[in-house]
């Protein structure tokens, strides 16, 4: 499964790398803060579980857990993961678009060099 590479479209996709880079970072920094963040939520939600009553840590943590605005997150949580994944994924892709069209370069000289 030989493909050729243009080195043209290449270098092309490798200088939308930098916009590349910002969106992934943008992406993982807003998965790690709803991450965090979730941690924040549980205990706001465990305080009112125990404004209402709850007194025992199982009562406090099934409250949180199942409170609506916890789910929410969550949700959340996973459309953060999924489009920090897709863009890691794409700077991945582009790394070894460019190693695979070296290789081929580096082949190619050789090639040339002993003919």
């Amino acid at each position: 499964m030989e493909k050729h590479i243009d080195s043209d479209k290449l270098l092309e996709r490798l200088e939308n790398m930098g916009p590349a880079i910002k969106k992934y970072a943008k992406a993982k920094a807003d998965r790690v803060y709803i991450d965090q963040y979730r941690k924040s939520l549980k205990a706001i939600l465990m305080a009112q579980a125990k404004e209402r009553g709850a007194k025992t840590g199982i009562e406090l943590e099934t409250y949180a857990y199942s409170h609506k605005d916890y789910i929410d997150l969550l949700t959340g949580l996973r459309e953060a993961v999924e489009i920090e994944e897709k863009h890691k994924w794409a700077l991945e892709n582009l790394k070894i678009m460019f190693e695979v069209w070296r290789t081929t370069q580096a082949n190619e000289r050789f090639i040339k060099d002993r003919v």
